[in-house]
């Protein structure tokens, strides 16, 4: 772990830029005093898919084999015809 002062960080980027190539972490320091930790961003792998109503709607009906939740049915059946 690297420690940087905040005059460095501002006055020489690219050498902390170039440490943060090969260091995880850098802290940043002030009148010797640990003010803030500079870390490096990494993208993730994977993107995450974008949810698809049309496809979630297929798998409902495939795991309930085409019916509504027997849950559903059992709770909201006999609140419904109260009304």
């Amino acid at each position: 772990m690297k420690t940087l002062t905040i005059r460095d960080l501002r006055q020489r980027w690219p050498r902390a830029e170039a440490m943060l190539a090969h260091e995880a972490e850098i802290i940043i320091t002030r009148d010797g005093k640990a003010v803030a930790k500079l870390v490096r961003l990494r993208e993730p792998s994977s993107r995450r898919k974008r949810f698809d109503p049309r496809a979630h709607a297929r798998w409902q009906d495939k795991v309930n084999r085409g019916g509504l939740v027997r849950l559903v049915d059992e709770f909201l059946t006999p609140d419904r015809a109260a009304r």
